[in-house]
């Protein structure tokens, strides 16, 4: 197990919402100074895209705001994600749902929604770009950065990064 603090972003199929969570997050930590405390990864529920690149819809919007998706592949999560991440975010509750119905009871408590993090928003879920208009993917930047910020101050104020 690494010593770092890992995180862990999970949707559906791993090519919108959790690799653009990854990759805003990395930023954000980078930017913040933490990227020495922090190993970021991200996954998807269903095994629907293994290997492949995001989205290019996300890949564009992404870009258009600085973040970079074009490294990143798709993976499914896997039982030893429970072990070696702290934190487990699904983007929403179908997700949250499949997430804790294969998770070990002991590590439970690690998985929770993302948008947890940006309460003031007044979302739970980020929704999923997928099946609609390209409109779709700025809101869930705008919420994955909101939520972003948010777990770097939360894991500021739990002691858990410097």
């Amino acid at each position: 197990m690494s010593s770092k603090l890992g995180i862990l972003f999970v949707c559906l199929g791993n090519i919108c919402r959790s690799p653009t969570a990854e990759s805003v997050f990395a930023s954000k930590v980078e930017a913040a100074g933490l990227s020495d405390q922090l190993r970021i990864d991200s996954c998807g529920t269903q095994n629907y895209h293994p290997g492949k690149p995001p989205d290019g819809r996300s890949t564009v919007v992404a870009a258009q705001r600085g973040y970079r998706l074009d490294q990143l592949r798709a993976r499914v999560l896997r039982p030893d994600d429970f072990e070696t991440f702290d934190y487990i975010l699904a983007m929403d509750k179908s997700n949250l749902r499949d997430v804790l119905g294969i998770c070990p009871s002991t590590f439970r408590d690690k998985i929770r929604l993302f948008l947890s993090f940006a309460s003031d928003l007044g979302e739970e879920e980020v929704p999923d770009p997928y099946f609609g208009d390209g409109s779709g993917f700025d809101t869930v930047l705008d919420l994955i950065e909101a939520a972003s910020d948010g777990l770097i101050q939360h894991l500021r104020d739990e002691g858990k990064c410097a």
